[in-house]
């Protein structure tokens, strides 16, 4: 996402006289941000994210700087004539990648989110959960600019739901923007770079201070190359113990995405030791 998606004066309704459900929106969204929007049923949360991702367009006003751009509904269509696995390649290949290419995605994408036992099932026989897992796959598939999420973690077990956590964690550290609506309040709570209330099909930016997660952590000790700086990441304060070597704490969340970062930049960093906050682990992180 090399601009911003800028939203300016933007109201959406659905017929000519019917009621604005969205009025004088204005709203930016910048590469790496991370928004959460919130609001009552019907307040127009999942018109706004509609908006975003391209599905409607404003009946007034504007949207510029539009990114490449991935959504998961909150109602996924399942009952397509496809099996997970061949529904990823077909849109991977829709997406520009090769077919090789396109089905190595697929199925790393539903080996990620536990949905590998039934990636050749047809997709009308999945649970609402298993189709659910399928909706966030497809939305990952090809790296977006801009995920935007509706509910999206609504129907996954603990484990998915983590790993939709850290695959958000992924974008944003890539420099893509996520935009997503979620029932529970301490879904990333500490994370957001904004929180916006939909209130009356009107916008507004919340101000109060977010507390920061508590929860497990990790501390990692790496060693940077000569020059190396120590990349941004949501949520890791890093302390610098010897000129070049630091000491990072991260939520466990997010621990998979700075060592990802860490080892696969160039110049990489060397990780000395990875350990749970309260629990010592070695160097493969097993107690």
């Amino acid at each position: 996402m090399h601009r911003a998606l800028r939203l300016d004066k933007v109201g959406r309704r659905y017929n000519l006289r019917g009621p604005w459900v969205l009025r004088n929106v204005d709203l930016t969204i910048n590469p790496g941000d991370l928004v959460r929007v919130e609001g009552t049923n019907g307040t127009g949360k999942s018109t706004l994210l509609r908006l975003l991702a391209g599905i409607d367009a404003p009946t007034e006003g504007r949207i510029t700087g539009r990114p490449r751009t991935a959504y998961v509904p909150e109602r996924f269509p399942s009952a397509l004539p496809f099996t997970p696995v061949g529904y990823l390649t077909h849109l991977g290949a829709v997406h520009g990648l090769s077919r090789p290419a396109a089905a190595r995605a697929a199925e790393d994408w539903l080996h990620r989110f536990g949905a590998t036992p039934y990636a050749r099932t047809p997709m009308s026989q999945l649970s609402k959960g298993s189709s659910q897992k399928v909706a966030v796959a497809q939305a990952l598939l090809a790296d977006p600019e801009l995920l935007v999420l509706d509910e999206a973690w609504t129907g996954l077990d603990a484990a998915a739901r983590a790993e939709l956590e850290r695959a958000v964690a992924e974008r944003t550290a890539a420099g893509g923007a996520v935009v997503f609506v979620d029932h529970d309040p301490d879904r990333l709570a500490g994370v957001p770079d904004a929180t916006y209330a939909v209130r009356e099909g009107a916008l507004d930016r919340r101000t109060e201070q977010v507390t920061a997660p508590t929860g497990p952590h990790v501390v990692v000790e790496v060693q940077g190359p000569p020059g190396g700086r120590l990349p941004d990441l949501p949520l890791a304060a890093a302390e610098e113990t010897v000129p070049g070597a630091y000491r990072v704490t991260v939520p466990v969340s997010h621990s998979d995405v700075l060592l990802r970062t860490l080892l696969t930049a160039r110049p990489s960093w060397h990780v000395v030791s990875v350990a749970r906050a309260d629990i010592p682990l070695d160097q493969e992180g097993r107690a």
